[in-house]
């Protein structure tokens, strides 16, 4: 069996497992909620994190980017739409109007700007505060997705907000154990 053949079986083979619109809502919408983490995560090197610091957010960045791929494979293959990453949210058009849906974890306008105006320790600290509300927001959407009837039965799914929960609760500890002793190495 050729590679094309071997990604048209997958492709099938996942397609037997039924899906709802909250798996689709919640995929759509994570690609929303990383592409903001990878956003301010790569403001750390131009920002003087500290090198402990720029090793996390290299991390953050790359596995980011990649469950991104993975969102988007997933939504592409059922016939759905993908969105591309915005790192302001998940847009939806109300009334006529266009509007961005706050997620949550996601920093406001006023945390983006205070962070970005930050520098050196001031970064880091502020990095790692909003880091752990945005990751702990990640996993808030996680437990809503499996908390909603009918919800990722679809095994990729399934499989991807478990890893997403436990590997940003990971994180999460990570970096407060950062703050309690600082970010140098």
């Amino acid at each position: 069996m050729g590679p094309e053949a071997a990604k048209e079986r997958a492709r099938a083979d996942s397609l037997r497992y039924p899906y709802t619109r909250a798996d689709i809502d919640f995929m759509s919408g994570m690609i929303h909620h990383h592409a903001q983490a990878i956003q301010i995560a790569e403001w750390a090197p131009s920002h003087g994190a500290s090198p402990a610091l720029i090793r996390l957010t290299e991390r953050i960045i790359n596995a980011q980017n990649d469950e991104i791929t993975i969102m988007q494979s997933w939504l592409r293959n059922r016939n759905q739409e993908v969105p591309t990453p915005n790192p302001a949210g998940m847009p939806m058009k109300m009334n006529g109007m266009d509007h961005v849906m706050p997620m949550p974890g996601m920093l406001t306008d006023d945390q983006l700007k205070r962070l970005d105006a930050a520098k050196g320790p001031e970064f880091d600290r502020l990095f790692l505060t909003y880091m752990i509300q945005h990751h702990r927001g990640a996993v808030s959407m996680v437990d809503t997705l499996l908390a909603t009837n009918g919800a990722a039965l679809d095994e990729t799914v399934f499989k991807f907000a478990a890893d997403v929960s436990v590997d940003q609760s990971t994180e999460i500890k990570r970096m407060l154990q950062m703050l309690l002793e600082g970010t140098s190495p």
